[in-house]
């Protein structure tokens, strides 16, 4: 599946122009359109203000997000893009599910809004909200390093995460579909200790063949494609294991298929894509099963 169409989160906390610059590299399969949005939400300018919500606080936040979003649209224009914008009012979750849905994007790319540790415990971030609402894969894009350096080309070395599910099947296949953009995919698969814990060693080496055997297969699914892909097995908690893994293999981002839509758990559990959300230093894209092309 080629990314033709962006929907672009932007509060103007975290993802600038900038941000969206450094995922240019998408047009080498086709992406040519970005919608941007901003959501005002009501409460939180309420708190922040100190009284209750204003009419010309909000006129006045509309208009600021107008000047930027037009200065950012001239710049895209020049590069031979479309732009579309929504400046709307309302609760961020909803609006951006209903502006992926109207555009008909690939795509949505947003920052990483952190929650307290309260908020942490009985609600899941706002990020993993929106994949849960929507069949469209989203990109939490973490494009500043913790070394302060940005991330330019996110798309460059991708750490792929199997577990052999449909959902990581159908990350394959939206891979392909950026087989003008990646250069390069690790695929790591984290096996659990249980399953190593076998009577014999010769029963722990099964496993670990078995487990080889999968990533070779899905490693010459990309080889045919084109893209160079390694494969990695790793053992431990999976979150944990996965973001190592991208260190250690210096990955530009990661990305895991996920249930996505419909999929919503017990709010205070943590998900392992949530704990990537959380933990992973770079950019993490969570593709859901039923994400497919929009025909844009």
């Amino acid at each position: 599946m080629a990314v033709k169409k962006m929907l672009f989160v932007t509060q103007f906390d975290e993802l600038w122009f900038d941000a969206l610059q450094s995922l240019m590299d998408l047009r080498k399969s086709g992406f040519n359109h970005v919608v941007f949005i901003h959501v005002i939400e009501r409460d939180k300018v309420a708190m922040h203000r100190g009284r209750g919500y204003l009419k010309d606080e909000e006129i006045k936040l509309r208009e600021i997000a107008n000047v930027r979003f037009i200065d950012w649209a001239e710049s895209l224009y020049e590069q031979g893009m479309e732009v579309g914008a929504y400046m709307v009012v309302g609760d961020l979750v909803p609006k951006v599910v209903s502006a992926a849905r109207e555009e008909g994007v690939d795509l949505i790319v947003t920052g990483h809004h952190k929650k307290s540790r309260i908020e942490g415990l009985y609600a899941g971030s706002e990020e993993l909200e929106i994949l849960q609402r929507t069949a469209t894969p989203v990109l939490i894009h973490k494009y500043i390093l913790p070394s302060g350096k940005v991330n330019n080309r996110p798309f460059e070395k991708v750490l792929f995460a199997t577990d052999w599910s449909h959902e990581s099947e159908k990350a394959v296949e939206y891979l392909i579909g950026l087989k003008e953009v990646i250069q390069e995919i690790e695929i790591i698969h984290v096996a659990s200790e249980k399953s190593l814990d076998g009577s014999s060693a010769m029963e722990v080496q099964k496993t670990r063949k078995e487990g080889k055997k999968k990533l070779d297969e899905v490693c010459e699914i990309f080889l045919a494609e084109g893209i160079e892909a390694k494969p990695h097995l790793y053992v431990g908690d999976v979150a944990e294991q996965i973001n190592r893994a991208a260190h250690e293999r210096g990955a530009s981002m990661i990305v895991a298929g996920t249930a996505g839509q419909g999929s919503l758990k017990k709010r205070w559990l943590k998900s392992v894509p949530g704990k990537l959300v959380d933990q992973s230093e770079i950019p993490v894209l969570l593709i859901p099963l039923h994400s497919e092309a929009t025909g844009n």
